[in-house]
């Protein structure tokens, strides 16, 4: 790795933020792969971001130059309850800089957002580092039900809102766990909102732009904008704070820039942080007597490194999304929500529309052994010749991943992706969610999805679906495993994969392993820029492939989980699941590739399990440049 050879405060004063960044000394301008291309113009100056959304590198592979860098940690977990107020979780630590760069590769890890808390605080989000520099992870928001001490809002990057009566979280703060403690980590974020009196609401979490309760009581602070991926047109607000839960009603709002609301009823969990934002989650509200409610998980972080190019790349016949070029083809990628914008007729174009994958089944059985299914894949849409006439807006949807929380569920069940929809005069086209996995024993069934996600030990898996017409589109979906037969803890399903069906759970009298994913697919060849780190790796070590199914998990021994996205995995981003004999959490899928999550494995004892997060979905639209 090449060193950090200047300063910050040097940087600063020299170029200050928004400067226009050298395109490379001596050796002649930057050029580097990772992450997703998005080249754009600013009054004569031509710029490409690099944005990851999942660990990875930035590779030079020639010139040198100075960069600016975007670094964003996950947020943190909204507070759970059964009985009181909950605090929002605070968001990721928040940072710009620049760098001198050379010839090498930079690894990037990109922080998780914090999982929500069941009755008590949420957890702390994932730190996110590049180069020498690591953004802190969101505090979790509070908790503080009467029948155990208060517990206030945790410190973070942001601070975590506290709970009832409870005191809030501090910004920036780096969490034990992070390679920089002790603190400071200065000017990354905010404080969180401290709780209310008993019955009333808790603390919104901070953001990176203003403290939680800035707005109102248990309003989530708002986080800051930044144009380093699509250029000043198109500012994206990163970082906001979870909002509080309410005893008996809604919850506050989340801070802009991704932070989650508090439960939006009475009896309700928090809303999870935007992916790929660093947003808190919310706070979850109950009413009297109303059970156990979780807080919405935080939003995974995100590292973007822009630099001036000294040409343009081509010219687009659209706007929208990050926009590359490749082999006479111009390429735009919606990594999140927007708009496909024409400003010339495009005759025929490629479109692949991913959904968010389904979570992993959770461990919800405190007194026995419990193996969950595998999430499914979300379902996936391929259209080889779509036209878009011009002048005309077309709506882009992309589906977040489902999420699992840790313990007990209403559902008993993981969390389902969710859709990813382009419109269309001809359409609209929908990708179908993927189904979440069964939990553990005693063991559920599947959910249904365009994959279905696997069963846990003892269920049966449901068959897939799309419920969706796409004109003139290929689809792609296949079903869970379902789960091995036997005693509490054997193998649970694999979920579903684009490319396959899950495996099922190994009977007892079978080796003993969870049930692999399904296979995913990869991207038709026309999106396969080799400068640009978009899916994940396949069978085979090529890359460009979504939607693969998530493993099962699996008690028994010291036995593997099952392998998110087929033998030989994991594939196509998808999450293993999770192995015996103490328990552990199913993975995260990659975001960005909808793909399933894993299933949790459980051992009795109160330390519930939780499925691995389903990855959100994509948009890919190309055409001739």
């Amino acid at each position: 790795m090449a060193p950090i050879v200047t300063s910050l405060a040097s940087i600063v004063k020299q170029f200050g933020i928004g400067a226009v960044i050298s395109a490379g000394s001596a050796g002649g301008p930057i050029t580097a792969t990772g992450g997703v291309i998005s080249d754009y113009e600013v009054s004569g100056t031509f710029y490409r971001a690099h944005i990851f959304t999942s660990s990875g590198a930035l590779t030079v592979t020639s010139g040198s130059g100075t960069v600016e860098y975007l670094v964003v940690a996950g947020g943190g977990g909204g507070g759970g309850t059964d009985a009181d107020d909950t605090g929002g979780g605070g968001a990721g630590g928040f940072k710009t800089s620049t760098s001198s760069l050379s010839l090498g590769s930079y690894p990037i890890v990109i922080g998780a957002g914090g999982a929500g808390g069941v009755a008590v605080q949420g957890s702390n989000g994932g730190d996110t580092s590049l180069f020498s520099f690591t953004a802190a992870g969101g505090g979790g928001g509070g908790a503080g039900p009467p029948s155990a001490p208060i517990r206030p809002g945790i410190s973070g990057g942001s601070g975590g809102g506290g709970g009832v009566s409870g005191s809030a979280g501090s910004g920036n703060v780096y969490s034990p766990t992070s390679p920089l403690f002790p603190s400071p980590a200065p000017g990354q974020g905010n404080n969180g909102g401290g709780g209310s009196g008993q019955g009333s609401i808790g603390g919104g979490g901070g953001g990176a732009g203003e403290t939680g309760n800035t707005d109102g009581q248990g309003y989530g602070g708002d986080g800051s904008s930044n144009v380093y991926a699509y250029g000043p047109t198109n500012p994206i607000m990163y970082a906001g704070g979870g909002g509080g839960g309410r005893f008996g009603g809604a919850g506050a709002p989340g801070g802009d820039g991704g932070g989650g609301a508090g439960g939006p009823t009475a009896n309700s969990n928090g809303i999870s942080g935007t992916y790929s934002t660093g947003g808190g989650g919310g706070g979850a509200s109950r009413n009297p007597g109303g059970g156990t409610w979780i807080g919405g998980s935080g939003g995974s972080g995100i590292v973007i490194v822009r630099y001036a190019l000294p040409t343009s790349s081509g010219t687009a016949k659209a706007t929208g999304g990050a926009i590359s070029y490749y082999n006479g083809k111009t390429i735009h990628t919606f990594t999140s929500s927007g708009t496909f914008q024409t400003t010339t007729a495009i005759p025929t174009a490629e479109v692949f529309i991913v959904a968010g994958g389904g979570s992993g089944g959770p461990d919800t059985n405190p007194t026995n052994f419990a193996s969950g299914g595998g999430g499914g894949a979300g379902g996936v849409v391929y259209h080889p010749g779509l036209g878009f006439p011009s002048p005309a807006t077309y709506t882009i949807t992309v589906g977040a991943g489902g999420v699992a929380p840790r313990g007990s569920s209403p559902t008993n069940r993981g969390t389902d992706g969710a859709d990813t929809t382009v419109t269309h005069p001809s359409g609209p086209y929908v990708a179908y969610r993927g189904g979440a996995g069964g939990a553990g024993w005693p063991g559920t069934g599947s959910n249904t999805g365009g994959s279905s996600g696997g069963a846990g030990d003892g269920g049966t898996a449901a068959t897939a679906a799309q419920p969706a017409t796409n004109p003139g589109a290929i689809e792609y979906g296949n079903a869970g495993g379902s789960g091995g037969s036997g005693s509490p803890g054997y193998p649970a399903g694999g979920g579903g994969g684009a490319g396959g069906v899950g495996g099922a759970g190994p009977s007892p009298s079978s080796p003993i392993a969870g049930g692999f994913g399904g296979i995913g697919l990869q991207a038709p060849p026309s999106f396969r820029n080799p400068a640009s780190t978009v899916g994940a790796p396949g069978p085979g070590g090529g890359g460009y492939w979504f939607a693969g199914g998530g493993g099962g998990g699996v008690w028994i021994g010291p036995n593997a989980g099952g392998i998110g996205g087929g033998p030989g995995g994991p594939f196509a981003g998808a999450g293993n699941g999770g192995m015996g004999p103490n328990g552990q959490d199913g993975a995260n899928a990659l975001e960005n590739t909808g793909s399933g999550g894993g299933g949790a494995t459980g051992a009795p004892g109160p330390a519930l399990r939780s499925g691995g997060k389903g990855g959100s979905g994509i948009v890919l639209i190309a055409y001739p440049t």
